[in-house]
C-alpha cells in the first residue's frame, strides 16, 4: 500500500480518525456478536426465550445487523479520506466487502425473523460461509489499517 504524501492538515486527520473509529466500532460489533453466538451455540438451548443469554442473543444480532448496514460506505469514506493508492484496488475490495456484508446480513435477518432461535440454528449461522467471509474481510481490513497507521508520516512530514 502506498500513501500519498500528506501535508499537515489537522482537520482532515481528525476526519480520518473519526471515520476510522466508526469503522472500528462496526467491526467490533460484528466480531463481538460472532463471539457471543459461539458461546450461545455451545449452550444447547432449544430456543431463546426464558434464558438470559437468549435475551442477549437478539440484541447482539441486532447490533451486528446494524453494523453491517453501510459498512462498505464507511470503508469507502476512509479510503477516500486517507488518499491511499492504488484506489482501484480498494474499490474492488469494497465491492467484495459490500457483497459479503449483504449476504451475511441476509443470514442474520433470517435468524432474527424466527420466533425462537435455538443454539443449533446459531451454530449453523456461525458456520455460514457468508458470516465467515465477512469476518475474514474485517480481519483483512483491520490488518491493513494497523499497517497504514504505522506508515502514516508524522505531522512534521510534507
Amino acid at each position: 500500500m502506498r500513501l500519498r504524501p500528506r501535508r499537515q492538515n489537522l482537520g482532515r486527520l481528525s476526519v480520518t480518525k473519526a471515520v476510522q473509529d466508526q469503522l472500528q466500532d462496526r467491526c467490533n460489533a460484528i466480531e463481538e456478536s460472532y463471539e457471543f453466538m459461539l458461546a450461545y451455540a455451545a449452550q444447547g438451548l432449544a430456543g431463546d426465550s426464558g434464558s438470559e443469554s437468549g435475551g442477549q442473543l437478539r440484541d447482539y444480532l441486532q447490533r451486528s445487523n446494524k453494523a453491517m448496514t453501510g459498512l462498505g460506505d464507511v470503508f469507502r469514506n476512509l479510503v477516500a479520506d486517507s488518499a491511499v493508492e492504488p484506489a482501484d484496488c480498494y474499490e474492488r475490495f469494497i465491492a467484495v466487502l459490500e457483497r459479503d456484508a449483504s449476504d451475511a446480513q441476509a443470514a442474520i435477518q433470517l435468524a432474527m425473523a424466527q420466533p425462537s432461535i435455538s443454539s443449533q440454528l446459531i451454530d449453523n449461522l456461525n458456520a455460514s460461509i457468508h458470516i465467515r467471509a465477512l469476518l475474514t474481510d474485517l480481519f483483512l481490513i483491520d490488518e491493513i489499517l494497523k499497517q497504514r497507521t504505522k506508515a502514516v508520516p508524522s505531522s512534521d512530514a510534507t
